[in-house]
């Protein structure tokens, strides 16, 4: 889904980009996050107005093959995998947003309530992060920011809960929407 389409709020069909299940993992994981999209560049930013440069949020999965995360390394394969990290289903304008704090994240997995938070519970919120990024490196108009994930993701199960092909991950935040992607089997 392009990020015009999302800013536009175009109701794209977000079931018909499937997270595709690589051949290469075994362990493939969810991880419901808010996205932050930057509005304007952005370097060396204090946290007390790094807020001023944000454009908008929107609901990541962070998808994760876990065994590629703890095997390599580099998390680069573990984090990048065509079709990780969908966006969707629209960019909420940061004007119109109300206060991160304010925002509940619930993930589902086949309706089955995985994670459930407040993003008020985030371990480093949206200005600490946007200042620590900019400090070194400019953020440009467009660039996105997944937050984290809260407690509830597949590798934190005992036993683990990975994702199989067939699933349906369902990520909620409040004020944004839902973001819904089946997991198809590796082609």
């Amino acid at each position: 889904m392009k990020l015009a389409a999302l800013y536009r709020g175009d109701e794209a069909d977000t079931r018909e980009d499937p997270i595709r299940y690589p051949a290469i993992t075994t362990e493939l994981d969810y991880e419901g996050e808010l996205a932050v999209v930057i509005g304007r560049q952005a370097s060396h930013v204090s946290v007390g107005i790094a807020l001023d440069y944000v454009g908008g949020y929107t609901v990541i999965n962070d998808v994760s093959a876990r065994d590629l995360q703890g095997s390599e390394p580099q998390w680069i394969r573990g984090k990048a995998l065509d079709t990780f990290a969908p966006l969707g289903p629209v960019v909420l304008d940061a004007a119109a947003a109300p206060p991160v704090a304010e925002m509940r994240l619930r993930t589902l997995v086949n309706g089955e309530v995985r994670q459930d938070a407040s993003c008020a519970q985030m371990i480093t919120g949206v200005p600490e992060l946007i200042a620590y990024i900019s400090n070194g490196i400019t953020l440009e108009p467009g660039d996105i920011i997944a937050t984290g994930t809260p407690s509830g993701v597949a590798l934190g199960m005992n036993p683990p809960k990975y994702l199989q092909p067939g699933d349906k991950v369902s990520i909620e935040i409040t004020a944004i929407g839902e973001l819904v992607n089946t997991v198809a089997a590796a082609s």
